[in-house]
């Protein structure tokens, strides 16, 4: 499976006969609700739905950021619970340019799941090629989970504070440039960004109809911001470490394989006032 989906590859492997999971990441980060509700108001058949609060995230306390990765255990009871079985593809959607599914991708992805892709257009693409909807709620049956290899590519605030001094790697931010500088900030309660830290706003990875950038586009795009550094050396951080998936997905696209991801991103740095916050460019 490729890691991006077309809404025609979606269909024939419906029709197929073929098993596969498929999973609905809505969501609304100032209002929680709302992807569950858009959800059950229609989405594409068979989709059950992950809610990145109650599967995809762990529990907070406050200095880990707003979206903690579960624990591995806990990850392995969400996939049992969830259905996912790691030799059956999964596919995952949104309604807003792949923001949401990408922390499924990625979780699935650094625990090994071999068949995992993003379905390119989400919702809105499949409504436009006036494919069937549904309403309600799916769920797949439970199924068990081998146990599952710590998350790859994961990089904790230890190593991004002890890269301030080496500078091994090079950590791009995702989110919005007026928050990178720490203007606006209205998630979290510090503005600014990691000192040394680049900015690639992770919207920019889709054109104008919500569909990802071409392979040869990302990769001008990419290697614009990130210059002469090697993309094994990038590591991905965003707000809660979310859409920080969303950047390192379009680079991989783009045959730029990064180093990993910074989970717990601003929001679990910027906990801590020792840690030193940079604004502006």
């Amino acid at each position: 499976m490729t890691p991006l989906i077309q809404v025609e590859e979606l269909k024939r492997l419906m029709d197929s006969g073929a098993p596969y999971r498929l999973f609905d990441c809505r969501f609304d980060l100032t209002n929680p609700s709302a992807g569950f509700q858009s959800y059950q108001e229609g989405h594409i058949p068979t989709a059950a739905f992950a809610d990145l609060d109650h599967d995809l995230a762990g529990t907070k306390n406050g200095r880990n950021g707003r979206h903690p990765l579960p624990e591995i255990s806990e990850w392995e009871a969400t996939c049992a619970r969830l259905g996912i079985s790691f030799d059956v593809p999964v596919i995952v959607y949104d309604n807003q340019g792949g923001m949401f599914a990408v922390r499924l991708w990625w979780m699935l992805r650094a625990c090994g799941h071999p068949q995992v892709g993003i379905l390119n257009g989400g919702y809105a693409a499949w409504l436009k090629e006036e494919l069937p909807s549904t309403t309600g709620i799916e769920t797949y049956s439970s199924t068990t989970v081998p146990p599952l290899k710590i998350y790859s590519q994961l990089f904790t605030v230890d190593q991004i504070v002890g890269n301030l001094k080496d500078a091994h790697y090079k950590i791009l931010d995702a989110r919005s440039a007026d928050r990178y500088r720490g203007e606006n900030e209205t998630l979290d309660p510090v503005g600014g960004h990691i000192p040394g830290a680049l900015n690639r706003f992770f919207k920019d990875n889709l054109n104008e109809q919500g569909f990802f950038k071409s392979p040869s586009q990302l990769r001008e795009e990419f290697l614009a911001v990130i210059g002469n550094t090697p993309s094994e050396q990038i590591i991905h951080q965003c707000g809660s470490g979310v859409t920080a998936c969303h950047n390192l997905f379009a680079m991989e696209l783009a045959g730029l394989p990064c180093a990993g991801i910074y989970s717990g991103s601003w929001s679990e740095w910027c906990s801590d006032s020792n840690r030193p916050v940079a604004t502006g460019l």
